[in-house]
């Protein structure tokens, strides 16, 4: 979808059409979850500090979040996509692979489809979205951003290797700011710089993730559609508007984070063994501490006493000012997957493309 959560409420209200919005919170502590394309020609995206946005661009309008709403504007969207096929996996909110090889229409071309997708979802919706065509999900990626917004664009088996050749490494699916700056360091800078450098030599310098990465370059992708994705994590995190440095206000902080986690868990029937806690400083350095237990942590005051084991093994938290605070369930049996934690595109609240 073409900046989702601000065309939505560009569509609801008729005032926001044509000027700069963001979703979010415009204080000193938010953060931007979507900016309109209004907003992004004056260098406004998502995940950016409200404050900093509005410096960009002082006229920004912004909007308070309407979750639900977004979330039933999505399943409007992928009831579409079931119309076409079961093979259906999300990313986000706004943003899903579809495999089309077999199909409920009988359609033999997928750029068809997709296109009959794109103009549903503008006539029931009355939103625009563009999709990316290809015989893997590495390059349908790609290809959905290519001729953003609403637009469409195909890259076919025997464009994929040269399309990939001159294709900037940050612009792969799996390549965060991080490894970017990693393989610019290297003098890797374009899929052609990547494909000179073999399956060894990467896994030495990436870890498991350079095995992916030897295989893109090549335009390989192996994963197929997985239309049961599992759940893999569960948390909430919270900024505070002041920073905390009483031993009661980190308690009760910590104790809205157990209750809603437990919320959250009790509601998509999620069971995990690990729990990890999150706490950012006022320095902003961001320490992580975890533990596995031997059974599925199932009530609040697990949490809360787990949370609580945790935040005393942080060195030196208690002469140090906290900004942010996490806490999040994982499935310690689920596979880790392909790509590193700064690679791969996770599924957030709010998928901004």
């Amino acid at each position: 979808m073409d900046a989702f959560y601000a065309s939505i409420e560009q569509r609801d209200n008729p005032d926001y059409r044509g000027k700069p919005v963001a979703v979010g919170y415009g204080e000193k502590r938010g953060v931007v979850a979507a900016a309109s394309y209004e907003a992004r020609k004056y260098g406004v995206h998502s995940a950016m500090p409200s404050v900093t946005a509005l410096r960009k661009c002082p006229h920004l309008i912004f909007v308070v979040p309407r979750f639900d709403h977004y979330r039933a504007v999505s399943n409007q969207i992928m009831q579409i996509f079931l119309e076409y096929t079961d093979m259906v996996e999300p990313l986000s909110l706004d943003e899903a692979f579809l495999d089309v090889t077999v199909n409920h229409k009988g359609n033999r071309s997928a750029t068809l489809i997709a296109k009959e997708i794109r103009q549903k979802i503008r006539s029931r919706t009355g939103l625009t979205a563009s999709a990316g065509v290809s015989y893997n999900k590495f390059l349908a990626k790609i290809a959905s951003d290519y001729r953003k917004p609403n637009g469409q664009f195909v890259i076919e088996p025997a464009q994929a290797e040269a399309f990939v050749e001159q294709l900037p490494v940050n612009k792969f699916f799996g390549v965060g700011k991080v490894t970017a700056g990693k393989m610019a360091e290297l003098g890797i800078h374009t899929g052609y710089d990547l494909k000179q450098w073999s399956e060894i030599d990467l896994v030495r310098a990436f870890g498991k993730a350079g095995i992916a990465y030897y295989h893109f370059a090549r335009g390989v992708d192996e994963r197929e559609v997985e239309s049961e994705r599992v759940r893999k994590s569960l948390g909430a995190e919270e900024t505070y508007a002041d920073d905390l440095e009483e031993m009661v206000d980190i308690l009760a902080a910590l104790d809205q984070l157990a209750l809603e986690v437990h919320r959250r868990a009790d509601k998509k029937k999620f069971l995990a063994r690990t729990l990890t806690l999150k706490i950012k400083y006022a320095d902003f350095t961001v320490i992580t501490r975890s533990r596995t237990v031997g059974h599925y942590i199932r009530t609040y005051s697990e949490l809360f006493d787990l949370g609580k084991e945790l935040l005393l093994q942080a060195d030196d938290f208690m002469e140090r000012k906290i900004r942010l605070m996490g806490l999040t369930l994982r499935n310690a049996d689920a596979d880790q997957g392909l790509l590193p934690a700064d690679g791969i595109q996770l599924s957030f609240d709010f998928g901004e493309e």
